[in-house]
């Protein structure tokens, strides 16, 4: 189905909806989205408009959608894409249509070719993706590997529909944190030239390393440093270890920004300055609170302590005052799931700015749980660590890795089963997909070596495709577009690797049920097409997951 088939069933629909608007008496007409319906029977686009203004009137979706349908039966008659239209589901608007209003997008596919799915809604406003931003304490763990898996394939979509993103890492390089690891990585320096008292707060493997390194560079000779030096040598080489492994991962960032510039700057005293022009923060008890009661946060916050010293809080008005600043419409914060007590006052702290709090979105992660062959694996490989990512990268690989770390609602926990991730089986969901674009890449290279040219889709009789898996395969194919476009609106990239799974499906049916070399040459020639067409699809969504494509398999 063509942007333009889609085009001419959301006018029909939009006329039906402001004619049921008058009768339901509604202000406001909500945005009209199509899916994919996943059963056959509830025909081969449904939308659920009913639902969204049945919530808003707070009427049955029923009696929403039987208002709409008694105008759209009638638009739907006119057009000889439809077979018909119908309320279902408690509510949702299922159109059937009729097989010429699917081969269209098989045209579109092959002309857009790597385009297919891009769009232009994000109208190139500036978008600030800032995610993983991991204190440089320590390697990355399994659970930062969820957040960089999502906030650069997040990126990704929003890029290819239009927006212009920019990534970001926060690097939290000065603090508490940053002086505990300075005496950590001192003490165990120290403990190596014979010191017998340990005063280690940070304990991993890593900081030992680091201290060897030290001590084979000159032994004594850093003997007399203070933490600082100690502090800053850890940060650097941990900073160095977190670029490589994100690297590997296939993360890159645009931006790597310190925390230390926002303190050296003196970014923020203004920012926590401008508060207090605007009367939003107070003195009291010998310290400046940020007034975000006055912003629905559960209580006042302490933005400059009685000493003198920024907290947390205050560091982050300035970075993200340094970030809308910097000319950013929308930011994107990609944290874990313990953080979603801090939205409140940071969404204060932006509308004390002057900014819309709309303008920030936070997406959270929710917890990875290892497992193999389905039993809880230990967080820990080394005594007294974590599991790092680069421990499973090194065992599952990068793809299998991104792939799973996407598979479900970033704020629901997620299942990791190592042994599952590096089995080369159709039980294994990315071999599964990959395993379909290879298949892909051998049948059309069968096909030449016998004579069987790929023609443009415009040149071959698509009408032909009339077979259930053939036309199943070409409605799957026309929902790539709304699936990314739909992942960009909801900062959902789960959404686009079960997409590719049901596309993958789609097309195993394909290939296993109906042959294309040994038809009759036309009917070839447009199965032909068809496969070309999945195959572009199959690309373009791996290619948004920073995933591989490979042609054998």
């Amino acid at each position: 189905m063509t942007r333009s088939t889609k085009q001419v069933i959301g006018q029909f629909l939009t006329e039906a909806v402001e004619e049921a608007r008058k009768k339901l008496d509604m202000d406001v007409i909500p945005p009209i989205y199509f899916e994919l319906p996943k059963e056959k029977s509830h025909g081969d686009i449904s939308s659920n408009i009913s639902f969204l203004i049945a919530s808003k009137l707070g009427i049955p979706s029923t009696k929403v959608a039987d208002t709409i349908l008694e105008n759209l039966v009638s638009k739907i008659q006119q057009s000889p894409l439809f077979n018909k239209v119908e309320a279902a589901g408690g509510g949702f608007i299922n159109f059937f249509l009729n097989p010429g209003a699917f081969y269209p997008v098989l045209l579109q596919i092959d002309e857009e070719g790597e385009k297919y799915g891009c769009s232009d809604v994000g109208g190139g406003r500036k978008v600030l993706v800032e995610f993983v931003s991991a204190n440089p304490t320590g390697p990355l763990h399994i659970g930062h590997a969820r957040n960089a898996a999502v906030g650069d394939v997040l990126a990704n979509i929003l890029r290819a529909c239009g927006f212009d993103v920019n990534r970001e890492y926060y690097l939290n390089d000065v603090g508490s944190q940053v002086e505990a690891l300075g005496k950590s990585l001192k003490s165990r320096y120290m403990q190596l030239l014979g010191e017998r008292e340990v005063d280690v707060e940070y304990k991993g493997e890593y900081l030992v390393e680091l201290s060897r390194e030290l001590f084979e560079k000159g032994e004594r000779q850093y003997k007399d440093r203070g933490v600082e030096f100690f502090a800053n040598y850890a940060v650097k080489r941990i900073r160095e270890g977190i670029e490589k492994d994100l690297e590997d991962f296939g993360v890159f960032f645009d931006c790597w920004f310190s925390e230390e510039n926002l303190h050296s700057s003196g970014s923020i005293r203004k920012a926590v300055s401008l508060l207090e022009e605007k009367g939003l923060v107070e003195f009291r008890e010998g310290a400046k609170w940020l007034k975000s009661t006055e912003f629905a946060d559960e209580k006042d916050r302490v933005v400059i302590r009685s000493d003198g010293s920024p907290t947390y809080l205050a560091a982050d008005i300035a970075y993200h005052y340094r970030k809308f600043n910097d000319g950013s419409d929308r930011l994107i914060n990609v944290w874990g799931a313990d953080h979603h007590g801090y939205i409140p006052r940071l969404k204060a702290v932006i509308e004390g700015l002057g900014f819309s709090p709309d303008a920030l979105d936070i997406v959270l992660i929710q917890l990875v749980k290892l497992r193999r062959s389905g039993k809880p694996v230990s967080m820990s490989t080394r005594a007294g660590e974590f599991v790092t990512l680069r421990e499973v990268i090194d065992e599952v690989g990068k793809d299998s890795m991104r792939f799973f770390m996407l598979m479900r609602r970033s704020n629901a926990q997620l299942d990791f089963d190592l042994e599952l991730a590096k089995r080369q089986s159709m039980e294994n969901p990315v071999y599964y997909v990959q395993y379909a674009h290879a298949r892909i890449c051998s049948l059309l290279s069968f096909a030449d070596e016998n004579g069987l040219r790929l023609r443009k889709a415009k040149d071959v009789q698509c009408e032909l495709l009339r077979e259930k898996e053939e036309l199943d395969l070409i409605k799957v194919l026309s929902f790539f577009p709304e699936v990314v476009e739909g992942s960009a609106r909801s900062l959902e990239p789960h959404r686009l690797t079960g997409y590719l799974q049901r596309l993958a499906s789609s097309f195993h049916n394909f290939y296993d049920r109906l042959r294309v070399v040994g038809e009759e040459e036309e009917k070839a020639l447009a199965r032909l097409a068809l496969v070309k067409a999945a195959q572009i699809t199959l690309q373009n969504g791996l290619r948004l997951l920073g995933i591989s494509a490979p042609e054998k398999m």
